[in-house]
């Protein structure tokens, strides 16, 4: 069943608006999370005029309760329930209080190791236990790390755009560790595949582990290219305020509801046409969520009736994707939310960065087969 015209063009106008508007209008970029919140509502209001047999869309309580509640409910860490706005609030609150012991122990830390070994710690440890942390935290030690580093603005900025393609891969492998994968084993969980809390680690390890040492690898890499400006450079002092801490928190909640909004305002565009996609095209198609929210798509697109070929198509193409850009994945949102990463300065390495690692892991599934 098609949509129809009008309701296509008017996804269209809302898709590019959010796919470019950052990069072309400054006052978007300064105001991203009200932009994003403003295009989430649009969507929503589009979904209305359409219908999709068994599943319901446009504005109803259900979805406005979703999006208020997500952010403060974003999963469990250590088996208990927590929120991105908590987590966020509560560590900035932390370290606000105690900054001065923390980051003088990451100083220690960065003086005994080189700064690339440093990269490569980061890079491929949060990479790796993000999946039983949750990628909320790991994304919080990250920008915390960083932070504390004596590195260029550019330098840091490479480091957490590449450590954040490893968290966002790694922490796919465990229902801990970001809603898709909750989503994804709950949808298999019956015939034939019977998914269950190793489910994804089984199918997905041989793929995402190696990923993330070659991101860690990429990382050190970079600093070992790193600006001249780094020489003899000194970590920034810690010049936040209580209010500082508070609005990051609550620009985040508004960034999450923005997400739940568009991702499912986007459903009949996602649920008529992406499954009529072969697999090889949808593990390019979904780039989309560079921009959307994956787990939506993962909904959308994951179901017991697929191949185990076509679920790690569709898996791999989101994961990576979700790096590209900032609204593509949690821990992009919560770096760039804290370091003052702009859409331009994330795309300058996120866009290529991903496109490469797309090209490779294409390769590697579909003309190796492995």
């Amino acid at each position: 069943m098609a949509l129809e015209t009008g309701v296509l063009i008017g996804f269209l106008i809302i898709f590019l608006a959010v796919l470019l508007g950052p990069f072309k209008i400054h006052i978007i970029e300064e105001n991203l999370e009200v932009f994003l919140f403003v295009c989430g509502v649009a969507a929503m209001t589009l979904s209305g005029f359409t219908e999709l047999p068994g599943t319901e869309t446009g504005w109803r309580m259900e979805i406005i309760e979703e999006a208020l509640t997500s952010p403060l409910n974003a999963g469990k860490i250590f088996g208990i329930p927590i929120g991105i706005f908590q987590i966020v609030l509560i560590v900035g609150l932390i370290i606000y209080k105690w900054h001065e012991p923390i980051h003088k122990a990451i100083r220690k830390m960065t003086e005994a190791l080189s700064l690339k070994v440093m990269a490569f710690i980061l890079i491929a440890v949060l990479g790796l236990f993000s999946s039983v942390m949750s990628a909320i935290l790991a994304a919080i030690i990250l920008v915390e790390m960083v932070n504390a580093m004596p590195l260029s603005r550019k330098s840091k900025i490479d480091l957490t755009i590449i450590a954040c393609f490893s968290i966002g891969l790694g922490a796919a492998l465990t229902p801990l560790g970001e809603p898709l994968s909750t989503i994804v084993v709950s949808k298999l969980s019956g015939a034939p595949y019977h998914a269950d809390f190793m489910f994804l680690f089984n199918m997905l390890g041989k793929y995402v582990i190696p990923g993330v040492l070659a991101y860690g690898v990429i990382g050190m890499f970079f600093l070992g290219k790193a600006d001249p400006k780094d020489q003899g450079l000194k970590a920034e002092e810690y010049n936040e305020t209580l209010k500082d801490v508070i609005m990051r928190a609550v620009k985040v909640y508004v960034f999450i509801m923005a997400l739940v909004l568009l991702g499912d305002g986007f459903k009949p565009i996602i649920f008529t046409y992406f499954s009529q996609i072969p697999s090889t095209v949808l593990f390019w198609v979904n780039m989309v969520s560079a921009i959307l929210d994956n787990a939506t798509l993962a909904a959308a697109e994951i179901g017991p009736a697929l191949t185990e070929l076509q679920i790690k198509s569709i898996l791999m193409g989101l994961l990576i994707a979700g790096g590209m850009l900032i609204p593509g994945n949690i821990p992009n949102i919560i770096s760039a939310s804290k370091l003052g990463i702009t859409s331009k300065e994330w795309a300058r390495l996120g866009v290529p960065l991903g496109l490469v690692s797309m090209a490779i892991y294409f390769v590697i599934i579909f003309v190796l087969g492995i």
